[in-house]
């Protein structure tokens, strides 16, 4: 029996993607990029968690942070998904300045199926969303059984951090 590429089933990947920024209009941009991630050919998005305001981490003299987390279906290689998430940031300004700056916006690649990347141009799971409440909170949200792959659920990642100073933004606020 022989296939043809178009007889073959197109592989899904599961990607979930964590979307920050505290510049210019945070929740505009957040929420932009949502409709941008389901632009992207080949990706769809399925999931999006609510926005959340949150101190910022590392450099703490910066404006605070909208953060969320969206899941996604695709076809496309998970390098191939970070260069069109790179593209979207830069199309939003984004400048990439000091570790934990300021940032029109952010688009970070958690999670790629259950697979482990580590490469010169990615890691997967991200290396420090198991230590990150912002991150953490809007993933359970949307994926209560989420598992990070080496650290185990999410959940019991998120029941070990602090996640007081992350606030669900209502839909007044987010708009």
């Amino acid at each position: 029996m022989s296939f043809s590429p178009a007889t073959l089933p197109s592989f899904r990947s599961q990607a979930y993607i964590a979307l920050g920024s505290n510049l210019g209009n945070p929740a505009w941009q957040v929420q932009a990029a949502f409709r941008e991630i389901d632009d992207i050919p080949d990706v769809s998005l399925v999931k999006v968690s609510s926005l959340y305001r949150t101190a910022p981490v590392g450099i703490v003299d910066q404006p605070p942070f909208i953060n969320a987390v969206a899941m996604a279906e695709t076809t496309l290689s998970p390098h191939i998904l970070l260069r069109h998430l790179a593209g979207i940031e830069q199309s939003h300004g984004r400048v990439r300045g000091e570790r934990d700056g300021p940032r029109t916006l952010d688009l970070d690649l958690l999670l790629f199926n259950d697979w482990q990347i580590d490469d010169e141009h990615l890691t997967t799971p991200h290396p420090r969303m198991h230590e990150r409440a912002f991150v953490l909170v809007p993933l359970v949200e949307i994926e209560p059984d989420a598992t990070i792959p080496g650290r185990g659920r999410a959940a019991d990642c998120l029941a070990r951090l602090d996640a007081r100073g992350v606030v669900r933004l209502d839909d007044a606020e987010a708009a």
